[in-house]
């Protein structure tokens, strides 16, 4: 048998190394999607670089103004009005250029997440429907929802505090430069200590932060489960259990959250402290050089300003590396799902199927979901246009699956499916399942109204159609008597209609279709019986000339087809009519008597 399709992950532990090699490539990542707004970007930094120039410079004139009135007797009125009013130009200009910048800001930072969710939910599209299958769907919007709104708020920051804050420190370092060497010596000497502690808080901060992402998703995969199956969960009794299993998710989030969110507060103290530590450093040396004439008040007060603003920027950007690092752990997660494998592309050769004929072919087909379980094996099955094909069996035979295979929501292992003479394979994905109508036993409604939900597979359908589709699923009626007829909007899959209504919703959507081939699985089993022999009617109706595959349980409602495929263990072991497989006296002729005898 060739090798599956499927592969299975193990959770092996991963490296120090090879997390900082991933942490560095979500950060290139995050850069590329950035780089797409490099023009809004370089005018984010040109008016960073002029705020910063002109927050810097205020406090050389205020040196100056200091000057004008240090000494007794000695205030020059005339200079320190003009200093003031420079000081006042500089402020509006400097207001003007912080408030452009961070409406430039906002606008990249929204742009690249909306470029990430909306490729991300385009990938969600191209998945192969296995992941979907094998993966909590509250674990999957909690990564394109929650984790990218946690990722543009730590881009926010990072692009309106991390440019500002090394700017800043670069120019006062060249300011007091200007002023005075050796207190300048002093500041940059004191420094380090704010980078030490801040590594020290960034290590730990990025593993909580990533734990509380991880744990976050469970419990909205949790919560989605069991607000979607909640009508089971009480019919169960299971709310005890439900309660302390969300309670033990919860425990474990506010045990993160609290780690993480301790880390990160203990950041603008742990700062703030060597902040202090500069400023007094540079006041006292300062005092005693202004004292000895090295250099003026006003010279000391523009350095204590300077001192000031040299060290607020290392608070900011330890703040926004610790916001950076819960970004990083979000975008990680996004970028995940964004890099599973999609399905394989349609080949640039692939037959686009216009009107399917409907011959279908299943040659020496080999199926398993997962490695160790086989399930269909050399099924070989030969339909000819018009025929309509019963599937029975037991739970768990194959019905569905082999329904699967023929949608191609899964790839055979083995083997092959042809329609009219081709592989599947070698078939638009599109344009084949264009060709196939489905009605499932499990229905999926659109919150929109119930004439979108009827015309959802023919948009452009007339009103006259989808109204004459909906009397042929005899659903006009209760329609009719919603307070808006087909206006009418439904709530999240179907609001408050019943499971019949529901079905025979989906089963109008179908009607209004057509297509050559149909997929019937289990299509009339939430369905009253009077309701069900005039759908059985609209159906012989509706699958005159047309392939159909029909699965059903209840052997009643297949007695007319063409072909009865019974299935056991993923093979097909009986073949034939109703009548000819009761006269057998097979597996079938079991079936049959363990729902009709008494």
């Amino acid at each position: 048998m060739a090798a599956k399709n499927r592969n299975t992950k193990k959770n092996d532990p991963v490296s120090k190394r090879e997390k900082e090699s991933r942490n560095k490539a979500t950060l290139r990542r995050i850069l590329k999607y950035i780089s797409r707004y490099k023009l809004m970007v370089a005018a984010s930094i040109l008016l960073a670089a002029v705020a910063v120039a002109l927050t810097l410079y205020v406090p050389i004139l205020i040196g100056e103004a200091v000057d004008q009135i240090v000494g007794p007797g000695d205030v020059n009125l005339h200079a320190l009005l003009e200093i003031l009013k420079k000081i006042v130009v500089i402020t509006l200009i400097t207001a003007a250029a912080q408030w452009i910048k961070n409406h430039i800001n906002n606008q990249v930072t929204y742009h690249v997440v909306e470029d990430i969710r909306t490729k991300a939910f385009n990938h969600i599209q191209k998945l192969p429907v296995s992941y979907v299958d094998t993966h909590p769907t509250g674990d999957i919007v909690s990564r394109i929802i929650t984790d990218t709104d946690q990722f543009s708020e730590g881009l926010l920051m990072g692009f309106t505090q991390l440019f500002t804050g090394v700017t800043t420190i670069a120019g006062t370092l060249l300011f007091m430069l200007s002023i005075n060497l050796w207190i300048t010596l002093v500041v940059v000497a004191v420094t380090p200590l704010s980078f030490f502690v801040a590594k020290f808080i960034a290590k730990r901060t990025f593993t909580m932060f990533k734990f509380q992402s991880e744990t976050r998703g469970a419990m909205t995969a949790l919560t989605d489960e069991m607000l979607g199956n909640l009508k089971v969960v009480k019919a169960f009794a299971h709310e005890e259990e439900a309660q302390k299993e969300f309670e033990e998710i919860n425990h474990k989030l506010v045990g993160y959250s609290m780690r993480a969110t301790f880390f990160s507060s203990i950041v603008n103290p742990s700062t703030r402290f060597v902040n202090s530590i500069v400023y007094a450093a540079v006041g006292f040396i300062g005092a005693l050089m202004a004292v000895r004439g090295y250099i003026t008040v006003g010279q000391l007060t523009s350095f204590l300003n300077y001192a000031n603003q040299y060290t607020k920027p290392f608070n900011e950007i330890s703040g926004v590396v610790t916001e950076l690092q819960n970004s990083i752990a979000s975008a990680s997660r996004v970028f995940e799902l964004m890099d599973e494998p999609a399905m394989k592309e349609d080949s640039d050769d692939a037959r686009v199927l216009r009107q399917a004929e409907g011959y279908v072919d299943m040659e020496r087909v080999d199926f398993s979901y997962t490695l160790d379980t086989e399930l269909i094996q050399d099924l070989n099955l030969h339909v000819k246009p018009g025929q309509r094909v019963a599937i029975v069996g037991p739970t768990g035979c194959g019905k569905s699956t082999l329904i699967n295979l023929l949608m191609r929501f899964y790839e055979v292992d083995e083997g092959s499916i042809k329609v009219d003479g081709t592989d599947n394979r070698e078939i638009t994905r599109e344009s084949l399942r264009a060709n196939f109508g489905m009605v499932l036993q499990e229905t999926w409604l659109k919150s929109c109204t119930v004439r979108e939900n009827i015309a959802y597979g023919k948009p452009d359908a007339t009103e006259n159609e989808i109204i004459r589709a909906a009397k042929e699923a005899h659903c006009h009626s209760f329609i009719m008597r919603m307070p808006d007829g087909y206006d009418t909007i439904l709530g999240e899959d179907g609001g408050m209609l019943s499971q019949g209504q529901k079905q025979l919703l989906c089963i109008a959507r179908v009607m209004l279709c057509l297509p050559p081939m149909l997929i019937l699985d289990e299509a009339t089993s939430s369905i009253d019986t009077r309701t069900e022999l005039k759908i059985q009617n609209a159906f012989a109706k509706m699958m005159e000339g047309r392939t159909s595959f029909i699965v059903a349980h209840r052997l009643s409602t297949i007695k007319e087809a063409d072909v009865i495929l019974v299935m056991r263990d993923g093979n097909i072991v009986e073949q034939g009519t109703h009548q000819e497989l009761l006269e057998r006296k097979g597996f079938y002729e079991k079936l049959y008597m363990a729902q009709f005898s008494r």
